[in-house]
C-alpha cells in the first residue's frame, strides 16, 4: 500500500492550481485541507463538490478591490 504525505498532496494540488491546471481531491480530509490553503492564499477557484470528490478549477486572475481599497475610493 502506498502512503503519501497529506501536506505534499495539498502542495501538489495548489501548485497545479497556481499553474492554471485543475486539481481533484477524493478524500474529505484532503478536500478540507486544500480549501483551507486556497482561502489562506486567496486563490480564485471554482469548486465542484460531489459525493465522490471535489474538482478545483482555477479562475482567471481578476483583481477585486479589498475592503481597505474600497474604503479609500
Amino acid at each position: 500500500m502506498l502512503i503519501m504525505n497529506r501536506k505534499r498532496m495539498v502542495e501538489d494540488k495548489l501548485d497545479r492550481l497556481t499553474k492554471g491546471q485543475t486539481a481533484y481531491a477524493e478524500s474529505r480530509e484532503l478536500i478540507r485541507l486544500v480549501k483551507r490553503e486556497i482561502e489562506n492564499r486567496q486563490i480564485s477557484v471554482l469548486m465542484d463538490e460531489t459525493d465522490s470528490g471535489c474538482w478545483f478549477i482555477p479562475q482567471e486572475n481578476t483583481t477585486t478591490p479589498s475592503d481597505e481599497q474600497i474604503a479609500h475610493m
